[in-house]
């Protein structure tokens, strides 16, 4: 069995992860876990560290990097990032030069495909959730009424938003049309609990459902599938 560690950028993906992803990866012979990017340390005490929230890329690598190294003689362990395109630091590696892409899939590749290098660590996998992780509860807005039963109107909404753009992971990059900000403005009190609402909205879709909707998202899964048997 492998080993895999998931460095996650927020609380809603590492609930997520928590909640759907380590099941999943069990059944492949992959024992997977996952905490939050560092964010900074406590000035007064060194054992104590806040995660959650990606401020610039300095602080996630070297975050990984120390997991990493941890890990130094584990040729069976591997390590993975859920991190969102949207609102990527300026220091993140292939950033600048991926802006000037027009398609958002070459776009997250040239990133990810930067960020390995950057890495340098052939247990590194690195991915980035085009354009945040609420894309993915775009696959299925009926899941929604798991929590948001009785606003049917809200529902409708989303439908048209996804029909609008056709694939999930296209949803925009925009400051205001973010999957999230859109999400929010329908039912504002998502904004309240991310984490717990957004990782019960993703179980409820399914796997299948998000890989099959979303195939950036749908390729990392499967490479991590994989991982015990072709590495």
């Amino acid at each position: 069995m492998k080993r895999l560690h998931i460095i996650a950028e927020g609380q809603t993906e590492e609930s997520f992860v928590r909640r759907t992803l380590v099941d999943q990866l069990g059944a492949y012979q992959v024992s997977a876990d996952v905490r939050c990017v560092l964010t900074s340390k406590n000035k007064h005490r060194k054992d104590v560290l806040y995660r959650g929230g990606m401020t610039n890329y300095a602080k996630a690598k070297y975050d990984i990097l120390q997991w990493i190294k941890e890990e130094k003689n584990n040729k069976d362990v591997y390590f993975t990032t859920m991190f969102d395109y949207y609102a990527l630091p300026d220091d993140f590696p292939g950033y600048s030069d991926a802006k000037k892409q027009v398609d958002p899939y070459k776009k997250v590749r040239m990133v990810e495909e930067a960020f390995a290098i950057d890495i340098s660590d052939r247990r590194f996998i690195p991915y980035i959730q085009l354009h945040e992780f609420e894309s993915l509860l775009f696959s299925s807005p009926q899941s929604f009424m798991i929590e948001f039963f009785d606003k049917p109107d809200g529902i409708i909404e989303l439908e048209k938003i996804l029909e609008e753009k056709h694939n999930p992971e296209l949803i925009n990059d925009g400051q205001e049309t973010v999957p999230s900000k859109r999400i929010i403005n329908i039912f504002p009190t998502y904004a309240d609990n991310k984490a717990a609402i957004g990782s019960m909205i993703a179980q409820e879709i399914g796997l299948e459902k998000l890989r099959q909707s979303c195939s950036h998202f749908g390729e990392w899964l499967s490479r991590l599938e994989r991982l015990d048997v072709n590495p």
